[in-house]
């Protein structure tokens, strides 16, 4: 990665540390899956348990689902 950033020297790659997964967006959205499918669930095959995951992954996209507006009103700060 960085041999490929080199070039492009505007861009600057920010980790987030391990342990910090609520910086992370998509572990956030695994807890909610976890916490709305996973937990306390019983499946008769593997089958059944992707189907419940793809329903839960359609119901979220059509009622839960939105564009999240990033706003900052603070001072403008270059690094």
């Amino acid at each position: 990665m960085k041999a490929w950033l080199k070039p492009k020297r505007k861009i600057t790659m920010h980790f987030t540390p391990t342990y910090s997964s609520w910086l992370n967006q998509i572990e956030i959205w695994f807890n909610m899956l976890a916490k709305d499918v996973l937990k306390n669930g019983v499946w008769k095959s593997t089958k059944q348990l992707v189907d419940q995951i793809m329903e839960y992954i359609r119901t979220y996209n059509e009622q839960r689902a939105a564009p999240f507006k990033w706003t900052y009103a603070g001072k403008i700060r270059v690094v």
